[in-house]
């Protein structure tokens, strides 16, 4: 944990179970099945029902929990209303199943169910064909290839039918949650149109992923979009909360412990990734790089397959940034393509 960050939580509550941390604002914490192996759900008090802010993982065990949770976190009231903010599994995995037992609207931002939507459709063989268009282009070997490749469209397995259309959100609306106003921030670079929500009266700001307090979010180039520049629009996104937002933010994360410190974190995110281009533009500058090489200059872990499908699309993230900044060029041979430090 970073040591100029405060946090006024010590632990998690237990699974299934909640904890209030502010008027009207609990907070539930599920498993998940990875390395990254929790997620921050919150409750929101809203009349006599709650408004839910993600829904945890696409997985069996996750709605056993949730069924189990259904007396204990939520005095058997019913879900009213599920805000998502944003596509990936762990936080839109259950919205289906939750929003037709509870009969309660899914609401999010165009971005993000326009992505749901054409990830979940994809055929394995259109998921295989962008895998190997994307990664084997930057550098990846047939036989790391061939294991993504041969994992079809994993986004569709943990979410095997999408909610109901939407209710849609944008930035600067407001949304009322018993007789509180939140507001709608918009976050861009792990994700096209991460919601953030922000309520004024007592500075507390549900960050989803858009700001965790120990690590920085995956920033991914996909295959639709492979000249995309997260990173730019990550770091702009992050400054542009950080002028709309008070030092003394409450942050409710989608990761991690809550904690206060918003504008020192967001200052030491974007340092992070100026020193990750830093350092990719200085290991180009010795001999042209692909993608695939850069990885031990980012990462300086080992990496399994779940982990270099992310690290993959990072790397080519911030060689798409230096490229678009011009501080790096680029040259295909046999198929794949290097980057030159200018």
């Amino acid at each position: 944990m970073s040591s100029a960050l405060q946090y006024p939580f010590t632990e998690p509550p237990a699974a299934g179970h909640r904890v209030q941390v502010a008027p009207g604002v609990y907070w539930l914490h599920f498993p998940l099945p990875f390395s990254l192996d929790h997620i921050n759900l919150w409750l929101l008090e809203d009349g006599d029902g709650w408004t839910l802010v993600d829904t945890g993982f696409g997985s069996r065990a996750t709605r056993d929990l949730w069924r189990a949770a259904f007396d204990s976190a939520l005095d058997g009231r019913p879900i009213r209303r599920i805000l998502v903010t944003h596509y990936h599994p762990d936080h839109i995995g259950q919205a289906a199943w939750l929003a037709t037992h509870f009969q309660a609207p899914v609401w999010m931002t165009r971005g993000e169910w326009a992505l749901t939507q054409r990830l979940q459709a994809a055929s394995d063989q259109e998921v295989a064909d962008g895998f190997r268009g994307l990664f084997g282009r930057h550098g990846l070997g047939e036989a790391e290839l061939a294991t993504l490749a041969g994992r079809g469209n994993g986004y569709r397995k943990v979410m095997p039918e999408l909610p109901p259309t939407p209710v849609i959100i944008a930035e600067g609306d407001t949304v009322t949650i018993n007789g509180d106003t939140w507001r709608v921030h918009i976050g861009r670079g792990h994700a096209p149109e991460h919601a953030c929500l922000y309520r004024e009266r007592d500075h507390l700001l549900i960050s989803g992923d858009q700001v965790l307090p120990t690590i920085s979010s995956n920033l991914t180039v996909r295959a639709n979009l492979p000249d995309e520049d997260p990173v730019t629009e990550f770091v702009d996104s992050l400054r542009a909360l950080r002028a709309a937002l008070p030092a003394d933010t409450l942050v409710l994360p989608a990761h991690g412990l809550p904690f206060r410190g918003l504008h020192q974190r967001i200052d030491d995110l974007c340092a992070h990734h100026d020193e990750q281009l830093d350092a990719a533009q200085a290991a180009c500058d010795q001999r042209p790089l692909t993608a695939f090489d850069l990885l031990p200059v980012l990462f300086k872990r080992e990496l399994d397959s779940h982990q270099l499908m992310f690290a993959m699309g990072e790397s080519i993230a911030h060689l798409n940034c230096l490229h678009a900044l011009g501080r790096v060029r680029r040259e295909e041979r046999d198929g794949c393509l290097y980057h030159i430090a200018v």
